[in-house]
C-alpha cells in the first residue's frame, strides 16, 4: 500500500509542513533538506525526483519559515541551533512512526550544512548522509564566487561589473552586505554556473508556478520566507567550516554539479581528498549547483544503489 501523508507537524513549538511519500511501506526512509536558507523546495522534488519514492519513503520537509511553513520571524529571530533541533525533532518522529533505528539523510546546500552537522552530533540515527553542493566552508566559498565573477566579467569586458566588484567587501562584514552577496549571487547565475547553461532560473520558476503542491500563497510565502532567512542567518552561516572534520561515524556520499560555483566544486573535491572514513562522489558533467534537478534521471538511477 502507498504512503502519501501531507501535513503540518509541530516541532519545538512551531508547525511545520512535511511531505511523506512511497510506493511501499517498508522502504527504506529518506528525509531531504532543502537549500537556501528559506529555499523550500517539494514542488522541485515532485516533479523531478518522484522516482524515488519506488524506493523510499521520501520525506519533504519545509523547514520552519520557507514556503508551506512560512511565518514571519519578527522578533523570534531563529539560529542555526533552532534549525538543527528542528532536525533532531523530525528525525524522531519519523523513526518512531515508522519503526525504524536509522534513516538515510540528504542535504543540498544549505541542508548540506544540516546535514553534516547532524551526523556529527547524531550519527547513531543515520545510515548514510548524501550531500548535493556540499558546502565545505562559507568564506572560502564566497571568496571563489567572487574570483570567478572578476574573471568572468573581464573576459567579457563588463567593466560595470568588474568595477562593483572590486568594491565588494569579501568578508561579508558591513552594513552593505546583503547588497554585495545578492550581486555576487546574480553573477554566478548570470555567467551560467548556478543552473548549468542556464543564465536564470526561470526554468525552475515555471516549475514552481505551474506546480499542484504550491497555492498562489504558497507561491508568495515562499518568496518571503527566502528573504527572511537569508537576513537572518546567513551572518552565522559564513563562520561554517568543515576543513577540519575529516573523519565521519557515518558514510558520506556527495553529488556535484562539474561546474559548480554557487558552492564551490573546487573546495568540495579538495576536501573529499581529505576525508579518512567511508566516502564516495558521484560527478555530474553537465550540472551546476542542482545536479538532482539538471541531471534528475542520472540522480534518481544513482541515489537507491547506495541503499
Amino acid at each position: 500500500m502507498a504512503i502519501i501523508i501531507e501535513e503540518m507537524i509541530e516541532l519545538n513549538g512551531q508547525p511545520q509542513f512535511v511531505s511523506i511519500r512511497g510506493k511501499q511501506p517498508d522502504l527504506p526512509l529518506l528525509l531531504y533538506l532543502h537549500g537556501g536558507p528559506g529555499d523550500a523546495a517539494f514542488p522541485l522534488m515532485r516533479k523531478y525526483n518522484q522516482q524515488l519514492e519506488k524506493h523510499f519513503i521520501v520525506v519533504n520537509w519545509e523547514q520552519r519559515g520557507a514556503g508551506k511553513s512560512y511565518y514571519p520571524f519578527d522578533d523570534q529571530l531563529p539560529d542555526m541551533a533552532t534549525f538543527e533541533a528542528d532536525l533532531l525533532a523530525l528525525v524522531k518522529i519519523l523513526l518512531t512512526t515508522f519503526k525504524r533505528k536509522k534513516l538515510y539523510l540528504v542535504g543540498h546546500s544549505w541542508g548540506s550544512v544540516l546535514g553534516l552537522k547532524f551526523i556529527q552530533q547524531h550519527p547513531e540515527l543515520i545510515e548514510k548522509y548524501f550531500g548535493i553542493g556540499q558546502v565545505v566552508n562559507m568564506q572560502g566559498n564566497f571568496q571563489r564566487q567572487c574570483q570567478f565573477v572578476l574573471t568572468e566579467s573581464q573576459a567579457r569586458q563588463e567593466k560595470k561589473t568588474t568595477t562593483q566588484l572590486l568594491q565588494v567587501n569579501q568578508a561579508l562584514n558591513d552594513e552593505n552586505w546583503l547588497k554585495d552577496l545578492l550581486f555576487v549571487t546574480k553573477k554566478v547565475v548570470k555567467y551560467r554556473r548556478s543552473l548549468y547553461g542556464k543564465s536564470n532560473y526561470n526554468q525552475l520558476v515555471k516549475d514552481f508556478i505551474f506546480s499542484r503542491e504550491y497555492s498562489l500563497k504558497d507561491l508568495l510565502n515562499r518568496e518571503k520566507g527566502s528573504l527572511q532567512a537569508i537576513q537572518t542567518l546567513w551572518l552565522e552561516l559564513m563562520t561554517v567550516d568543515f576543513s577540519e572534520v575529516t573523519h565521519f561515524e557515518v558514510p558520506v556520499v556527495f553529488f556535484m554539479g562539474r561546474h559548480d560555483q554557487h558552492v564551490s566544486a573546487d573546495l568540495l573535491a579538495r576536501y573529499y581528498q581529505r576525508i579518512s572514513s567511508a566516502k564516495e562522489i558521484e560527478w555530474f558533467e553537465v550540472s551546476s549547483h542542482f545536479p538532482q534537478w539538471e541531471e534528475a534521471e542520472k540522480f534518481n538511477q544513482l541515489l537507491p544503489r547506495y541503499i
